[in-house]
């Protein structure tokens, strides 16, 4: 007797809410998630072909991104991913998030605080709410709001609840993106 082959595919467990970090229009009919790394060079590889995606179909799709620092690989990354949730109790996440990305190489705490100062925040309150750890339980739901939905490295990308398996390069996210907005 044989087992039928059995194809499962990854579903994005914990839904696009108010409380996640969302670049592009609400009611767009194709949403990625992203579960990213400050620190992870395939997730700064990712970064301007998700900002050109949004470009290019700004109608029609928004990016929620959700921290998965790997800290065990980064040491810096939990660090970047604090700042950036203080950045955001400021109104600031995507100028962070942006500069984080552009500076990628220079998130040891020094170049940090200079970036906080560029984008407009004052340095010593955002180093001492990240030395605080105030922000750490944020960090830590997205992270494990990840692995419920089998994020195991990053990054990882969800179009519609749906874990794209494929790449990041720039015309293979349109293809997904207009698959998407098709199929809706």
């Amino acid at each position: 007797m044989t087992t039928p082959l059995q194809v499962t595919t990854a579903r994005l467990r914990i839904p696009v809410t108010e409380r996640d970090h969302v670049r592009g229009p609400l009611d767009a009919p194709v949403t990625i998630v992203e579960y990213g790394d400050f620190q992870c060079r395939f997730c700064g590889a990712a970064y301007p072909n998700l900002t050109e995606v949004l470009r290019q179909r700004a109608d029609t799709v928004r990016l929620a991104y959700r921290h998965f620092p790997i800290t065990n690989v980064h040491p810096y990354a939990e660090s970047a991913a604090e700042t950036a949730e203080a950045a955001a109790a400021r109104g600031r996440f995507w100028e962070m998030y942006d500069w984080l990305y552009q500076h990628q190489d220079q998130l040891d705490p020094v170049h940090l605080s200079l970036g906080v100062e560029q984008i407009g925040l004052s340095p010593e309150e955002i180093a001492g709410e990240v030395g605080r750890q105030e922000y750490a339980d944020r960090v830590r739901q997205d992270f494990v709001g990840g692995i419920r939905s089998g994020v195991n490295g990053t990054p990882t990308l969800f179009v519609n609840d749906v874990r794209h398996d494929g790449g990041y390069d720039l015309a293979e996210l349109l293809a997904v993106v207009d698959a998407a907005t098709d199929d809706g």
